[in-house]
């Protein structure tokens, strides 16, 4: 089964160049969201009153082969060698792995939370998903075998955590978890080093 892939990209904007950039950056991401595999892309702002120049972007494809096939795209190529000239160096580019997947990262910098904001909304959400597995499937499970009773309803906990509670208790507690963020979202229909940006 393949797992959509989360790409995390930071490019430092040329001072005086901020507007072209986010000029720039708007047609690309309208012109590259058809692309076959993309699920979404948010951007994120240097935070007002701040001496940043740094810009975050999330992409998310819905497998590897997307990821491969936006990189050697022309409307991407395109967009790398235009950046060039409005940003410092090439940017970097990270694929984000494990719980950072279930947490949007602020644009200044772009890095994980801190673990104990990880660790309270990670609580908030296990703990109704635990209760409610247990109401409903523990009953019905109840005659099972140790392993095979836990391997399933194990399985649906992070299931359920992955895929429907924590996009919910992120987006609830986006102020909270980013205070400082300024981000705009931008979505289609709906950590590893990276060689290239993706953005």
């Amino acid at each position: 089964m393949n797992e959509p892939v989360h790409i995390a990209v930071t490019r430092t904007v040329k001072a005086g160049c901020e507007e072209a950039f986010e000029r720039a950056l708007h047609d690309f991401v309208q012109r590259s969201l058809p692309l076959p595999g993309q699920l979404g892309v948010q951007i994120f702002r240097p935070a007002p009153g701040s001496n940043s120049r740094e810009y975050g972007i999330i992409r998310k494809f819905a497998d590897r082969e997307a990821v491969v096939a936006f990189r050697t795209s022309p409307e991407y190529l395109e967009w790398n060698q235009f950046a060039l000239d409005l940003t410092e160096g090439s940017g970097r580019a990270e694929e984000l792995c494990g719980l950072e997947t279930w947490f949007t990262l602020p644009g200044q910098p772009l890095s994980p939370l801190p673990q104990w904001k990880m660790a309270i909304s990670t609580y908030l959400g296990v703990l109704p998903v635990v209760m409610f597995l247990s109401l409903t499937l523990g009953p019905l499970i109840g005659s099972w075998g140790f392993i095979a009773k836990n391997m399933l309803f194990n399985a649906l906990v992070v299931a359920l955590l992955t895929w429907v509670v924590m996009p919910i208790i992120t987006r609830v507690l986006r102020r909270w978890l980013h205070p400082e963020a300024k981000g705009i979202p931008i979505t289609s229909n709906h950590q590893n080093r990276m060689g290239q940006p993706m953005h």
